[in-house]
Formats: C-alpha cells, sequence, structure tokens
C-alpha cells in the first residue's frame, strides 16, 4: 500500500488570472506528483460532498448559510478576499470534506496528506484572509464529536499566526491549537487563545529547526492527543511573496520530515494539509508544496509494515 493522498479536480476553480491567490497551486500539485510517482489511482482518496450539519457544528449557521447563497456583506467579502461563485462554494466544501477525509485515513493508517487544506484564518462566525472555512477546527470538532478522538492537536507551521483557529478553541481542553509562526507578519492583531511559537522576521532554516525541535516533543509528551493535524504552509519559504522567514527547499523538506517522524515516534497518527504559499509563478509554488507529500512518501517508505506505519509505542 502507497501513502494515502487526498485530492479532488475541484480543489482548482475558474478564477481571475491576476488574483493574488493561487487557485490553480492545487492542480499544478496533483499533476507534480504524478509525474513523481507518488500520486497514482491506487492511492488517491476523492472526498464526498460535506455534511453542512457536520460544518455548522463548528462554524455559526447563520454565516455558513449566508456565503453559500451569496449573502454576505461586502465588507466579509473583502475579509475574505475571494470572488464569490458556484464553484468556489463546491470547492470550499469539497476542501473542508477533504481534511475530514484525510483525517480518517490518518487514524486508519498511521498517515495521511492532504492536496489542500489548512485554512486558519476562518473565524466561527467569519472569513479571513482567504479563508471561508477553517478546515483544521471542523475536523477537529468532528473527531471529539464523533468519539474518534479525546484530544486534537493543531500544530500549524504556516508562517502566519493561525488566528481563526485560537479563536475556536479558547475555551476547548479537548483542542490543543498550536501555532509556530513568524511574529511580525499578517495578522497584525494576533488571538490570545492557543499556544503560540514565535518565529524571528529573516530566520533561517538552522535557527527555524532550533525553536521547533525545542517546542515539538515536549508539547506532545505534555498533552499526548490522539491524533496531530499538520498545517505545513510553505509561506516561510525565503522567496514567498507574503512570508519574511527565510527557509530554503531543502530546511522545508527537513522541517516536515522531523514533525512527521517525532509525532509518530510518539505513537501519533498525523494528517497532513498544504497551508499557505505564494509566488507569482504557480508551477513554483506548487513544487514547494510537494515537500510535505515527498517528506511523508519518505517517512512512510521508510516506516510501513503490514499495513501501518510502525510507531515507537506500538
Amino acid at each position: 500500500m502507497k501513502l494515502p493522498l487526498v485530492y479532488h479536480p475541484h480543489y482548482s476553480i475558474p478564477f481571475p488570472e491576476r488574483h493574488r491567490f493561487p487557485m490553480p497551486k492545487f492542480r499544478l500539485l496533483a499533476e507534480h506528483l504524478t509525474e513523481l510517482g507518488m500520486l497514482t489511482s491506487a492511492n488517491c482518496y476523492t472526498p464526498k460532498p460535506l455534511s453542512l450539519t457536520t460544518l455548522m457544528q463548528a462554524h455559526e449557521p447563520d454565516y455558513v448559510q449566508r456565503f453559500i447563497r451569496d449573502q454576505l456583506t461586502q465588507a466579509e467579502q473583502k475579509a475574505i478576499g475571494l470572488p464569490w461563485s458556484e464553484w468556489l462554494v463546491e470547492r470550499t466544501l469539497r476542501a473542508v470534506s477533504g481534511t475530514l477525509l484525510t483525517a480518517d485515513l490518518a487514524l486508519e493508517h498511521g498517515l495521511a496528506c492532504h492536496l489542500a487544506g489548512g485554512t486558519h484564518h476562518a473565524f466561527p462566525e467569519r472569513g479571513s484572509g482567504f479563508c471561508i472555512f477553517n478546515d483544521l477546527a471542523v475536523t477537529a470538532l468532528a473527531l471529539i464529536n464523533k468519539g474518534q478522538a479525546n484530544k486534537v492537536m493543531i500544530f500549524d507551521c504556516d508562517v502566519h499566526q493561525g488566528d481563526g483557529t485560537a479563536a475556536f478553541f479558547t475555551n476547548q481542553p479537548n483542542v490543543i491549537a498550536v501555532s509556530m509562526h513568524c511574529e511580525e507578519n499578517f495578522p497584525l492583531t494576533k488571538q490570545p487563545g492557543g499556544i503560540d511559537i514565535a518565529v524571528p522576521k529573516g530566520a533561517g532554516d538552522n535557527e527555524y529547526m532550533t525553536i521547533l525541535q525545542a517546542h515539538l516533543p515536549s508539547l506532545l509528551a505534555q498533552h499526548q492527543p490522539d491524533i496531530v493535524l499538520y498545517d505545513a504552509g510553505v509561506d516561510v519559504h525565503r522567496d514567498d511573496r507574503l512570508g519574511h522567514v527565510q527557509l530554503t527547499d531543502a530546511g522545508i523538506f527537513a522541517r516536515d520530515q522531523y514533525v512527521m517522524e517525532t509525532v509518530l515516534d510518539a505513537g501519533i497518527p498525523l494528517a497532513g494539509v498544504i497551508g499557505g504559499g505564494y509566488d507569482h509563478v504557480h508551477e513554483v509554488v506548487a513544487k514547494r508544496h510537494s515537500m510535505l507529500h515527498q517528506a511523508a512518501h519518505k517517512v512512510w517508505q521508510q516506516r510501513y509494515e503490514g499495513g501501518q506505519i510502525v510507531t515507537k509505542k506500538t
């Protein structure tokens, strides 16, 4: 069996060509992983339409309904930054469903990765920063509500604080929202909930890894989650348009490999999502996102035995 990957062709939709959000990157990521032989019909899982009941267990029902019906105010639409269309509704709901499926596959097999996800700026009652619904929050709450997990850790390495995620779980002890982000970056006003790990502006590969290694093992030992949802944003790259951190391709690959190995060594399943990444050339950012799947592929090959990821706990 190969590493389970989750993708749907509707992740990339018709979109304004010069828009800042790199909508083609999801399709290009799938094409790149197919070329590498990592994404095939044997390991590509397609998410079903999202249950609105599941979505509304996390997000305010009024907000969900108004988005679907194109009834958001101009201010709400501007905060999101994406032009509404029926295509946008479809891809938004499908991508959240994809993260739910990725978590299910991770619980079954130990490790699984999504070719989308990481919309961590969405709040319970509103969207922000290219994020409409928070797939990480929806998934964490769904796992707990369905009895699939008692405690979930969201480990977010996107360069921006997961402010929306923090807002969901300020008073929720069963979800540990960890955000390792550049302290001098969007959003200007940081959310107080959750656990913040500050990364200095301009940090390179070595400094970043030192910070990561100083925090992740102790957080896992302290909280002992039943699953980790890992947001592997590549906007930490030195050439990212919105980043301010200086990681190289090798640094991102090393980060992702370390996170996965550390979590699996603790006997905890991991579901990976791609998070943010911005470049004028869509093919470039798609290849950066593939670092998550390439690192996961390497970890899977090294550890896979008898139908399940081998961890120290097992």
